[in-house]
């Protein structure tokens, strides 16, 4: 697998809180959130409790699984033991390549697209309030976007001592583009002009230039 990677603090945020997970055949997002000094603590630390659990092993559903709620485990027995630290937690999303197959573990609303033969779609759901709403049918994906509550999630890594980790199996097909992103770019960039750049620009080239519409239209959280 190929793959390019981009992160940036945006206009408004003091500091990047956004953390990538960057190994052989493993990869991720993490979107910390829980005052100046959590938001990073928990996504950094979510990183690298799955990477020491998952790097040079065989992907498999369960130890994904494990690996997610091992670093829900240690997130959110840090916040425990320090106050300032209270409050904190991360979305997680992460891509583990094997032969035939890629293993996505998800957790939050950071997202995994994949664009196959033409078609882009969204591949793990938000846990989101409005999210939820629009499942049900009570909201609109219109009315979603300045929903009050469209920031608000409803499960995340190291926020309580059990969480639901969404495991998903996907047979490989050559061609495939996996998109791994959190809500600084699906928030602030079209779901059609992300489409549109993945389809048209190389690898390096899409990277950079969803980064920069995500900044272009605001920059208003960690990308």
């Amino acid at each position: 697998m190929i793959v390019a990677a981009r992160t940036h603090a945006g206009h408004v945020r003091p500091v990047n809180q956004d953390t990538l997970l960057l190994g052989e055949h493993l990869y991720g997002v993490a979107d910390g959130m829980g005052g100046h000094k959590g938001g990073g603590v928990a996504s950094t630390g979510a990183v690298a409790v799955i990477g020491e659990m998952l790097l040079r092993r065989d992907p498999d559903e369960k130890l994904l699984e494990a690996g997610i709620q091992a670093a829900n485990r240690r997130i959110y027995a840090q916040q425990a033991q320090d106050k300032e630290l209270e409050g904190m937690g991360t979305t997680v999303t992460v891509l583990w390549e094997g032969e035939a197959q890629v293993y996505i573990g998800h957790v939050g609303d950071s997202r995994a697209y994949l664009l196959r033969d033409g078609a882009f779609t969204q591949v793990t759901q938000d846990h989101s309030v409005v999210a939820e709403m629009m499942r049900q049918g009570v909201l609109t994906r219109e009315k979603a976007k300045h929903h009050p509550y469209r920031n608000v999630i409803t499960r995340a890594v190291g926020t309580s001592s059990g969480i639901e980790v969404d495991v998903i199996r996907q047979d490989k097909q050559p061609g495939d583009v996996w998109l791994l992103c959190s809500d600084g770019l699906h928030g602030m960039v079209e779901e059609a002009q992300i489409e549109e750049t993945l389809k048209s620009l190389p690898l390096e080239e899409a990277a950079q230039r969803l980064l920069n519409l995500a900044l272009e239209n605001g920059g208003q959280d960690n990308i």
